[in-house]
């Protein structure tokens, strides 16, 4: 159930970089996403790039959100190495400086 309450999110919140992400749903998201391009891309290269294009933005908005749950600005998004650390690392326990902690996810 994480799985599909993590890609709710990641489409509901689609456009919204302010908040916080936990850890386990944005690689949930991550998942969603590298699973259903490979699957595409063996039906079609054409779908697959459609859907790439489809949750580009969500993507995006999901890895600054989860930036923030680490306490870090979202501009680390654009450096590769140093944003896959912080995207692995554990987010803040109380509140910081881009809001409290997330709700559990059901």
């Amino acid at each position: 159930m994480p799985l599909i309450a993590a890609v709710k999110l990641g489409f509901m919140n689609y456009v919204n970089p302010r908040g916080r992400a936990r850890r386990a749903d944005f690689w949930y998201w991550f998942l969603f996403v590298l699973v259903v391009e490979i699957l595409l891309s063996n039906v079609s290269n054409n779908l697959a790039t459609l859907f790439s294009a489809a949750t580009f933005l969500p993507y995006i908005m999901y890895g600054i959100r989860r930036m923030h749950d680490t306490n870090h600005v979202g501009w680390w998004v654009l450096c590769p190495i140093v944003n896959l650390v912080f995207w692995a690392s554990p987010g803040d326990q109380g509140e910081n400086r881009f809001g409290p902690p997330p709700p559990p996810t059901v």
